[in-house]
């Protein structure tokens, strides 16, 4: 008689049962599960992550942007731009993880998921406030986070810490302007300078033989 299969295995083997080859990875680390699917099935795997009812992920629960430059210390050679959404199964009591990559880097875009839970709206809109991710058949797709004037996507790993533009209010024109931004770049990274021997018990603290 074979032992049952843990939560984990009951959970990957539904997902290979139910997606198929529109998983393209399928890891499993530190007690969670992620998938990786190909773009051009987002929403197609989102609506059937939800209404399979073997997987039943009735709740997103996040949904966020990844800017992958640079990644491993300049040693990432995949796409910039992914989607990550984290999803929970009231019914089963289960979470999964789903990235999906965008295929343009210089134009991120993926389907919306808006019409399969519709909270992913207000998700998708901070995505592309901060990342710049294009999200296909939105109903509101703009800025949530940022000013209407701001320029550029914060987030972005190439975005100056700094900024490109400050805002202030102009007493006399009695408006509030924008202008170039006028701080110096400044290292702000504390430098701590300690001795060798920082965190090493001495012999005459009075410390010694105790636990």
């Amino acid at each position: 008689m074979s032992e049952p299969l843990t939560a984990l295995e009951a959970l990957r083997t539904a997902l290979e049962s139910s997606l198929g080859a529109r998983i393209l990875t399928l890891r499993e680390r530190l007690g969670e599960v992620t998938i990786e699917i190909d773009a051009a099935s987002h929403v197609a795997v989102a609506t059937r992550l939800r209404d399979d009812p073997a997987l039943r992920f009735d709740t997103l629960i996040d949904l966020c942007g990844v800017d992958y430059r640079d990644y491993g210390d300049g040693t990432w050679s995949g796409r910039r731009f992914a989607v990550v959404m984290h999803l929970l199964s009231v019914t089963h009591n289960r979470r999964l993880r789903v990235r999906t990559f965008c295929p343009d880097d210089d134009f991120p875009v993926v389907g919306t998921v808006t019409g399969v839970w519709p909270v992913a709206d207000w998700f998708e809109r901070e995505a592309f406030d901060l990342f710049g991710i294009m999200f296909e058949g939105h109903p509101d797709l703009r800025r949530i986070l940022t000013d209407y004037g701001f320029i550029g996507h914060p987030f972005r790993k190439d975005f100056p810490v700094s900024g490109h533009v400050e805002m202030r209010y102009d007493p006399e024109q009695k408006r509030v302007v924008y202008q170039p931004v006028t701080i110096e770049p400044r290292e702000v990274v504390p430098r701590i300078i300690r001795p060798d021997v920082y965190g090493v018990e001495r012999p005459d603290s009075g410390l010694g033989g105790q636990k």
